[in-house]
């Protein structure tokens, strides 16, 4: 027996030390992948617009705005926002999972003790009375060492590595949708404001329009359907108020969540805004290249390629024997003994083990090739999906920039209309009726501007989210801890 046992480690061992290696496919984005293609890295359309430039997306995209309110609220946002706060605490699990993994490159070692009275069966000591009742005790301490000739703790490693580093892409992706949320909360505060404002102008205006009217009547030279007709569209225009006010309170209490805090405790004031914030140049938006790199849900999808195709390896080198090289040292026997030369013992060497392959084996090995399979669909969609918000983003702000200036032409025609048929009809050149349609189409055409103002504001911030800026340089998210620090 000894002799085959000896044979059986003469050939293995020699063959496993050949046969060192990393077993698996070696993490490489495919040449047809996506993000690779010529179309991806390439100029967008639309930037031969007055209003975008291919310049460079700044980290801080924000900051174009000039306004220190938003810049301020950021910077909060990113330190006390919850959604970074689960984020953050992903990358941690991430991050201890991998230190974990990487442990298993380490000596294991192991101290055993213990004690215990019983009687041992003389019959293999050759003894035919019966043995004595005794105290025993055993004290010994083992330390063993998987060599990994197959790889398959470097590739845990590699899968453990990526899944981090994909952690650590989300809570950037995170970031990105926590800084244009938090400004649309701002931006949509301001909007509802000067929404709000347009239509206490024109109230104002027609409010005077019911006055004029009713001096006319009581001059004799005025009907008392212009003061119904007068009061009615008055009372119109005060019916939209309430929406806009609600719609400032809508975005004061987004803002108060965006921060990490209740909606009521956010104080009013603080995020007061009377003009809606202007860029104060020409939106960069670059290129598909630069667009590519800088995303992080791209970056996170291809860190996903890379765990999913290290796990490959993981599996497949359970179709080969794993080699631990160990020694163990001790005192076993009587408790009054222990310690004494005759209840010492010792020894090391190596120890092979092999499952032997089987159907399940490569059912997983299949398995861990159809989830990197679907990485890679997946990293090509996040690619395709990128490109396609980003060019979708860049066409409505172009195209909405075109509208609100048609939009601004025909308010300030109306505005003129409006005001020279006022006074046509204080002339009493005109009837009431003429100059009524005259406010209400500036009433209209003053909304309309106020809405694509607003609706020009939200695609600036749509296209900024796209272009994916603001999650570099980003403060450290505020932790708690869950029963406070270890």
């Amino acid at each position: 027996m000894k002799r085959l046992v000896r044979a059986t480690l003469g050939a293995m061992l020699p063959l496993a030390l050949a046969a060192c290696m990393t077993v698996g496919p070696d993490h490489k984005v495919p040449a047809d992948a996506v993000v690779k293609s010529s179309a991806a890295n390439g100029p967008f359309k639309g930037t031969d617009s007055p209003a975008v430039s291919i310049g460079e997306v700044p980290n801080d995209w924000w900051r174009l705005y000039d306004d220190p309110k938003i810049d301020g609220l950021v910077r909060q946002a990113l330190v006390t926002n919850t959604d970074l706060r689960v984020a953050a605490a992903n990358l941690k699990r991430a991050i201890a999972i991998y230190h974990e993994v990487e442990a298993e490159n380490l000596p294991v070692s192991r101290l055993r003790a213990g004690v215990q009275r019983g009687q041992i069966a003389g019959e293999p000591l050759l003894h035919e009375e019966k043995v004595p009742v005794f105290n025993f005790g055993d004290i010994g301490f083992e330390v063993s060492y998987l060599i990994d000739f197959f790889g398959k703790l470097a590739r845990a490693d590699e899968a453990a590595l990526a899944g981090a580093e994909a952690s650590q892409a989300a809570l950037d992706q995170a970031r990105v949708g926590v800084v244009a949320e938090t400004v649309r909360a701002y931006m949509q505060g301001c909007t509802a404001t000067h929404e709000l404002h347009v239509a206490q102008h024109q109230l104002d205006l027609q409010q005077r329009g019911v006055t004029l009217a009713q001096k006319l009547v009581d001059a004799g030279r005025g009907q008392p359907t212009d003061v119904l007709r007068a009061q009615a569209q008055a009372d119109a225009l005060r019916a939209v108020l309430p929406k806009y006010r609600a719609e400032q309170e809508g975005a004061a209490y987004r803002l108060a969540v965006m921060l990490g805090t209740p909606p009521t405790a956010l104080d009013m004031s603080s995020v007061a805004c009377e003009h809606v914030p202007t860029l104060r140049q020409a939106l960069p938006v670059g290129d598909g290249a630069a667009l590519l790199k800088r995303r992080p849900d791209v970056r996170q999808a291809e860190r996903e390629l890379a765990s999913e195709t290290a796990k490959i390896g993981v599996a497949t080198a359970d179709l080969y024997p794993q080699i631990r090289i160990g020694a163990s040292a001790g005192f076993t026997g009587i408790l009054d003994h222990l310690g004494q030369a005759p209840t010492a013992h010792w020894g090391w060497g190596p120890a092979i083990s092999w499952t032997i392959p089987t159907s399940g084996t490569r059912a997983r090995i299949h398995n861990m090739e159809a989830g990197a399979e679907g990485a890679l669909a997946q990293f090509d969609g996040v690619v395709l999906r990128a490109l396609r918000e980003t060019q979708s983003a860049l066409s409505a702000y172009t195209h909405e920039l075109d509208r609100n200036q048609a939009l601004r032409e025909a308010r300030d025609k109306s505005d003129e209309a409006a005001r020279q048929n006022r006074l046509l009809y204080q002339a009493g050149r005109s009837p009431y009726l003429q100059s009524l349609d005259a406010d209400r189409t500036l009433a209209g055409n003053d909304a309309a501007l106020a809405a694509s103002d607003a609706q020009l504001a939200m695609n600036q911030i749509n296209l900024f989210v796209a272009l994916g800026g603001g999650w570099q340089d980003a403060p450290a998210v505020a932790s708690r801890p869950v029963g406070g620090e270890h």
